[in-house]
């Protein structure tokens, strides 16, 4: 396995780290996480006119076609600078369900206006019974005619404030585990259908969505019903290997801060970073790092390569990212003290990502227990 990156993909890292610079400083990045949307339409417009939401997709759907090293290249970058955007849930995460489980009609029609960037999509998968798994879908889709009546909560779900399409899962009466779950097209703007932006000390922002009998045309089940969660399953995967990369940049950041600061901060005449406690800080926030961005691009080698062990590599990076990150975090704040809150400084952009991040697509725990599961090690 050689992880060493290769020309494009090293000009993707420097085209993406010269935009970031001029684009995403500290000031922007706290003016957008404190915004009502969390989200800025002309920072959005601008990636996509790099052709960032369709480095996936592949060409015959208007996309570029590339590999999932190459994107993971480009999220390592905007996790260095805490990028907020509605890539991962649009331009990934439902994409890749699309991908996996669309009909030819349905790639044609939703996967160019996602390339583009001109639409942008939510998935809709959690519930108050947190979970990742096919287990934790209890929403129920019943049917009505010739299409199905939706009727429930979705908790957690990024960006569906700003979403123009919502991809729903929800289980068909009757079924259990794997079976009977389905993805369901559905316009946020549709009757029944209400969006409401959680609060609480948040990077990205989440929303809870309440759907009253809310009537979706059969035409709008994506793939076949009852069938979805082969191409759900595949786009957790992909989309939990490039979060974890995004994880890993925003970790090599909060090291990199850390590193500096112990060395500019003067304490009774010496760096603060000659102290042992500090070095034993800015240390363990290094190994952090880089298990976090190892693991990760192994991950999307693996899903480039289509082998067989993809799926635990995955699992294996999410479970180290989550764990990494966070604690990054913490050891980044004991060594610098006050300065650590202020907000204008950065750091606290990194923390609140790594508490968020922490459990989305799966915290540490879910993954090991997915890993065990995997290779057969539980049942």
């Amino acid at each position: 396995m050689d992880l060493t990156l290769n020309e494009i993909q090293t000009m993707l890292q420097t085209s993406a780290r010269d935009f970031m610079e001029d684009q995403l400083p500290k000031t922007r990045v706290l003016e957008i996480d404190d915004s009502d949307s969390g989200y800025d339409a002309n920072l959005w417009e601008q990636m996509s006119d790099l052709g960032w939401p369709g480095i996936i997709v592949p060409d015959e759907y208007g996309g570029l076609g590339q590999g999932w090293v190459d994107l993971g290249v480009i999220y390592e970058v905007m996790g260095a600078y805490a990028c907020p955007s509605p890539h991962l849930s649009s331009a990934v995460l439902a994409a890749q369900m699309i991908l996996a489980g669309g009909s030819e009609e349905q790639k044609n029609a939703l996967l160019p206006p996602i390339a583009s960037g001109q639409q942008i999509f939510a998935v809709a998968m959690t519930e108050p019974d947190y979970s990742w798994a096919a287990s934790g879908v209890k929403m129920q889709a019943e049917s009505s005619g010739s299409g199905y009546v939706l009727n429930g909560t979705k908790l957690f779900v990024p960006d569906a404030n700003v979403a123009d399409q919502l991809l729903v899962v929800a289980r068909t009466p009757g079924s259990g585990g794997e079976d009977g779950v389905s993805a369901f097209i559905v316009d946020p703007n549709s009757a029944g259908v209400a969006i409401r932006v959680m609060t609480g000390w948040i990077g990205p922002k989440v929303c809870e969505i309440t759907f009253e009998n809310v009537q979706v045309d059969g035409s709008n089940v994506l793939g076949e019903a009852g069938a979805a969660w082969g191409a759900i399953e595949s786009a957790l995967d992909h989309g939990t290997a490039v979060l974890c990369a995004f994880m890993a940049g925003g970790t090599q950041t909060v090291y990199d801060m850390t590193r500096e600061y112990s060395q500019s901060r003067i304490a009774f005449g010496v760096p603060i970073g000659t102290f042992q406690r500090v070095q034993d800080h800015v240390i363990d926030a290094l190994t952090d790092a880089d298990s976090a961005k190892w693991t990760a691009f192994e991950a999307l080698w693996l899903l480039d390569s289509g082998a067989e062990g993809a799926s635990i590599g995955v699992s294996t990076a999410k479970a180290v990212a989550s764990v990494g990150f966070a604690k990054a975090c913490d050891h980044a704040h004991h060594v610098h003290a006050g300065i650590g809150a202020d907000l204008e400084y950065g750091l606290t952009q990194y923390t609140k990502r790594a508490r968020t991040l922490q459990h989305y697509l799966g915290d540490s725990a879910y993954h090991k227990a997915r890993m065990a599961r995997l290779m057969k090690l539980s049942g």
